[in-house]
């Protein structure tokens, strides 16, 4: 593409291809109201884990008391976290979440590392296990006895993945849709969950909540493990920034993003002490640790003949995640696309759609090849601590921003304190992370930094030979006609800006001077 395209979003001719039509303005659409927003951050908080597995925060919590109050606390350092990103959202408007903030606050290199780890292993292992769980309780009632074969398992995980990705291609209200339906069914098993657990408190058995026995321990209470409790906790309301990598979608986003978190952040709070309330009121505290699916076992022992509704509520749970984290990781590459960090071909929606198929298609091939792959669950370790550090960077960097331009245009301005109070709760998990297990934090350090030479080749280095411009201009040329594709319109850029805003791949002359 010419520069002068790029940068007018697409208003002049620049291939034979039917970017022509960008003329028109082409750009997303602003579909995304505000009960979608918090069916996004729901959708995406709630997956498998509290039906499966709420058990990691009770095993190094030692006590169902302490627990409970990890899953509180969790909960509102959680909605701190997302009051900040909330100011940045509406100070940096752009898709893309904190790889957008980070990229603007710290430079390229910084955002491209934040884009590298996610488009390398986070997404898609991610993607790729959500789609494992969901086929696994879907083929449970054909395999009750023994385990599902592990290539249906990830036969299955593969058209749920390619159905989505058709649905997420097709229309953004079809995709906000599926998210919305998925999303309350979810929180209706829930909601079923917790009443039973009410029942059973009316009916007296609450043993495990009353005071002198809730805060019993089961095994040795040491800091250590209290700390590990809360990590784990993190990790399960993971997901509460992902409706910042579709703010250009929101319509009103300076409205509804804001209320978007403030709704779903304490629902999805409530519903994970709740849901564990009940949980105790049917387990023992042995029981839950012991059980691999913890809601079908208290499906069964409350639910009797109606016991069926637990795993396929799981199922359902899952087959909504999938579909919330396509939607949202497809934005993510089209932001890193459209900033020069990815192939020019990511950064184009379809001409009438007006989605991101190429990232779409990106994002479901490279999560294909996760599922064939025999580590998966390796890899995340590996890259979770990464992707808690740079929630803690993003959270800086709003600080970082109110030192270097205090007179900026914010829509929503929070108190300082309330990043310096994620920040230190971010900064003793991480240290603890690095003392408990260095590693797996320096193999994840490590994942990451290869994307320094990369981030080299791809972006900073500008003369490429020729050839190399010619063959992506012809692969991308092809690709625009296949999928139907142009560049969006995009807003003039900041003048003070000095990163390129050229793609990474860009067709045009190579020695034409950059910014």
């Amino acid at each position: 593409m010419e520069e002068g395209a790029r940068r007018r979003g697409g208003s002049e001719k620049a291939t034979d291809g039917p970017d022509q039509l960008a003329e028109g303005g082409v750009g997303l659409k602003k579909e995304i109201g505000l009960v979608s927003a918090c069916g996004i951050i729901i959708g995406n908080i709630i997956g498998s884990g509290i039906f499966v597995s709420p058990k990691g925060v009770l095993e190094n919590a030692g006590s169902v008391g302490l627990a409970l109050l990890v899953w509180i606390i969790t909960g509102l350092i959680t909605a701190v976290g997302a009051l900040c990103y909330a100011e940045l959202g509406v100070t940096i408007p752009k898709s893309g979440g904190d790889y957008a903030y980070v990229k603007d606050i710290f430079g390229g290199l910084a955002g491209f590392l934040r884009l590298w780890i996610a488009v390398l292993v986070i997404y898609p292992t991610n993607q790729a296990v959500i789609a494992l769980t969901f086929a696994n309780y879907v083929l449970h009632p054909l395999f009750s006895t023994c385990l599902a074969p592990e290539s249906g398992l990830r036969l299955l995980a593969g058209v749920c993945l390619l159905l989505l990705t058709w649905v997420n291609c097709a229309s953004v209200r079809w995709a906000t849709r599926v998210q919305d339906v998925f999303t309350a069914g979810k929180l209706l098993a829930l909601a079923l969950i917790i009443i039973m657990g009410i029942v059973q408190i009316c009916k007296g058995h609450y043993y495990w909540l009353e005071p002198r026995h809730a805060f019993e321990a089961f095994t040795p209470v040491d800091v250590g493990m209290v700390a590990l409790a809360f990590l784990q906790g993190s990790f399960a309301y993971g997901g509460w920034n992902f409706l910042n990598y579709v703010t250009e979608e929101l319509v009103d986003p300076y409205r509804n993003l804001p209320r978007a978190i403030f709704i779903s952040i304490p629902v999805v709070t409530f519903v994970y002490v709740f849901a564990n309330v009940a949980y105790v009121t049917a387990m023992s505290p042995q029981e839950l640790l012991a059980s691999n699916a913890v809601a079908v076992t208290f499906g069964e022992k409350l639910l009797g003949v109606m016991a069926w509704i637990m795993p396929i509520s799981v199922a359902l749970s899952t087959f909504g995640g999938v579909n919330g984290s396509l939607f949202t990781s497809s934005r993510l590459f089209f932001a890193g696309a459209r900033e020069g960090h990815l192939p020019s071909l990511l950064a184009m929606i379809h001409m009438r759609r007006c989605t991101p198929i190429p990232a779409l298609l990106f994002t479901c091939v490279s999560t294909l090849l996760m599922l064939v792959t025999s580590d998966i669950y390796t890899l995340i370790n590996y890259v979770g601590f990464i992707n808690y550090l740079f929630y803690g960077v993003t959270v800086a960097g709003q600080i970082v921003l109110r030192w270097r331009q205090p007179h900026m245009a914010r829509p929503i301005k929070v108190s300082l304190f309330f990043p310096v109070v994620y920040l230190l709760f971010w900064a003793f998990l991480l240290v603890f992370s690095l003392w408990s297990e260095p590693v797996v934090c320096g193999v994840g350090l490590a994942i990451m930094l290869s994307g320094v030479p990369v981030y080299g080749l791809g972006v900073a280095w500008h003369r490429k030979p020729p050839a190399v411009y010619t063959c992506l201009a012809a692969v991308t040329r092809v690709a625009q006609k296949l999928c139907g594709v142009v560049y969006p319109e995009m807003e003039p850029p900041n003048p003070d800006r000095t990163e390129q805003l050229e793609p990474m791949c860009n067709s045009g002359d190579p020695n034409q001077p950059h910014n």
